[in-house]
């Protein structure tokens, strides 16, 4: 009996110490605040004046350029909030587009810019396409597929020619332009047309 007490004060010594760490430690984990998860807010993060971006391809050319007078970015949904934004798409083997407006919204670092008040897209003239002017209060880019188009009321003028209704879609690799309702027409060379017409198309 002797030979086994020192055995058992060690065993009860330790387990008094396992019981004391265990309580010490549940007592600091209540008695010390923790933070809770930072919640993603739509805050400003970052900030710049005299903005220029530049998206490439696979190769490292470019082919989308944004510039602005300010931009402020937004970590939540990663969008850059531009002022007087001039949104240049110069895709290999397309005429080069550029785009105006008094603000934009860059979406997912680029991959869809929100152009808005008094937006004005210009697509330059080629050997085969006169220049495509269009204008509306909102226009949005996907710079990716080289589209341009809005659901609010867009003049088209293409060369000689003005196309005007509400809803408007461009692509500027297929050439292909649709104007949705509500559309005067007024072709070059031609007496003027005003009838509401849904799809129109002008290549």
């Amino acid at each position: 009996m002797k030979e086994r007490l020192p055995a058992l004060i060690a065993l009860v010594i330790l387990i008094t110490l396992v019981a004391g760490t265990w309580w010490a430690a549940d007592y600091a984990q209540r008695a010390i605040p923790i933070d809770p998860p930072r919640r993603l807010t739509h805050e400003m993060d970052s900030w710049g004046r005299n903005f220029v971006m530049l998206r490439t391809d696979q190769t490292g050319r470019p082919i989308n350029r944004m510039e602005g007078d300010y931009v402020e970015h937004f970590p939540d949904d990663d969008s850059y909030h531009v002022e007087a934004p001039r949104a240049i798409g110069q895709h290999l083997d397309n005429p080069l587009t550029v785009g105006t407006a008094n603000t934009a919204v860059m979406e997912s670092g680029g991959k869809r810019i929100v152009m808005n008040g008094q937006a004005h897209v210009v697509r330059q003239a080629d050997a085969k396409n006169d220049a495509l002017d269009v204008r509306s209060e909102q226009l949005i880019i996907v710079p990716d597929e080289d589209v341009i188009y809005t659901e609010l009321p867009a003049v088209v003028l293409k060369g000689n020619s003005r196309m005007s209704g509400t809803g408007m879609h461009y692509n500027n690799k297929t050439r292909q332009l649709q104007v949705s309702a509500s559309t005067d027409v007024e072709i070059a060379g031609s007496e003027t047309r005003s009838r509401p017409r849904d799809g129109a198309n002008q290549d």
